[in-house]
């Protein structure tokens, strides 16, 4: 038997509305010892947050080895914010890093905090993305469905 699927009704409910606001990037072209810095890394998602109006919990880091070498390679830093999340993760051998940084709530802006890692980062090149994760929104044009 296939599912069906309907519309939803979330937007005409009563229920609190979210404001989720959603930053993420490709950044190329990086001095690799900035990549491979681990303690300076943290710092700048510490720092970034900060700019954003976003508060840490909790921040992991995980340094990685590069493939058949004892070089230092690529670090992970994934910080829990009480907004929601904040993670960079580098390439050193490639000379790139992605940042991604969701944030709920109207006093946050992820927008100084990516720009604050760019500024760090120094990229040649970078792109970036937005998207509006509120429930209700007039740039949402995306579909909702339930599972019935």
């Amino acid at each position: 038997m296939k599912k069906r699927f309907k519309k939803s009704n979330v937007f005409e409910s009563n229920l609190v509305p979210v404001i989720g606001k959603h930053m993420f990037g490709n950044l190329w072209d990086i001095d690799d010892s900035i990549l491979k810095n681990l303690e300076l890394l943290k710092n700048v998602v510490i720092e970034a947050a900060k700019t954003g109006n976003l508060h840490i919990i909790d921040i992991m880091e995980r340094q990685f080895n590069q493939k058949d070498s004892p070089d230092l390679g690529g670090v992970s830093i994934i910080a829990l914010i009480t907004e929601s999340h904040i993670s960079l993760h580098t390439w050193p051998e490639s000379r790139y890093a992605t940042v991604d940084i969701y944030s709920c709530g109207s006093e946050s802006n992820p927008v100084m905090a990516f720009d604050y890692i760019v500024s760090v980062l120094k990229p040649v090149s970078y792109k970036v993305f937005s998207a509006d994760r509120s429930t209700i929104s007039e740039k949402n044009d995306s579909k909702v469905f339930n599972n019935l």
